[in-house]
């Protein structure tokens, strides 16, 4: 389900949409202190105060289920519904889907909708096999701690290595500290989830490692600390 903040602001220039994490396995509800759901909170703030996004809707998804629990995938299924409720909302607006491990893992595999520009994914659960062809033309970046030990940083740049084949623009970004919880540099991986999700929606220039120009592509991983962020805090 949508969770809009209140009030909503109509006409927007485009929507960030924003997805926490959970289990491999739980078919029960999320419980009112979700920590994962608690986790994304700054993340939100950031978002919404940066002057990059004054004309943009920031939203989140509310998961009927803990668990991404196998073939099922529940939280892909939320997460299309809440695309469907902006669009019922706010219309046909660009969407930059932004996520931290299961909900990362469910926003790559939701990227599929025509609203959605591309992803920010936040330490991702990205399996091998998972699948990739439906990235083509829209834009991945990724933010990893390899010392993550929920989630592996390897499979992530192994998973940007094969969107970037089929057909999307990619950047990996190996963040110093932050592990899985993203707690330590957290003011970075703020600040640095802002910045990309505003290159996404077309409100910044990519992060890069000296020029901020279509050369800053590449599937990476590159270190957060040589990054140049040139849209920081204005207009493009």
């Amino acid at each position: 389900m949508l969770e809009l903040p209140q009030p909503a602001f109509l006409p927007a220039a485009g929507v960030v949409l924003v997805l926490h994490g959970g289990r491999a396995d739980s078919l029960a509800p999320p419980p009112l202190l979700n920590l994962p759901g608690l986790r994304m909170r700054p993340f939100v703030r950031a978002l919404t105060r940066d002057p990059l996004f004054a004309d943009v809707l920031v939203a989140s998804v509310r998961y009927r289920l803990r668990g991404w629990n196998g073939d099922r995938a529940d939280p892909v299924r939320d997460a299309r519904r809440a695309l469907e409720e902006l669009r019922d909302v706010a219309g046909p607006l660009p969407v930059v889907l932004v996520g931290h491990s299961m909900g990362a893992r469910a926003a790559l595999r939701a990227a599929d909708d025509p609203c959605v520009r591309g992803v920010v994914a936040l330490a991702p659960w990205c399996p091998p096999g998972e699948p990739v062809g439906h990235l083509a033309g829209r834009t991945v970046m990724a933010l990893h701690d390899e010392a993550d030990r929920v989630t592996s940083a390897a499979d992530t740049w192994n998973h940007l290595g094969r969107a970037r084949a089929a057909g999307a623009r990619v950047r990996g970004i190996r963040m110093p500290r932050g592990g899985h919880a993203m707690v330590p540099d957290a003011r970075l991986w703020h600040r640095l989830t802002t910045v990309c999700a505003a290159t996404v929606l077309g409100l910044a220039p990519p992060p890069g490692e000296g020029r901020c120009d279509e050369t800053a592509w590449t599937p990476g991983p590159v270190d957060a600390a040589d990054l140049t962020l040139c849209g920081e805090g204005r207009r493009s």
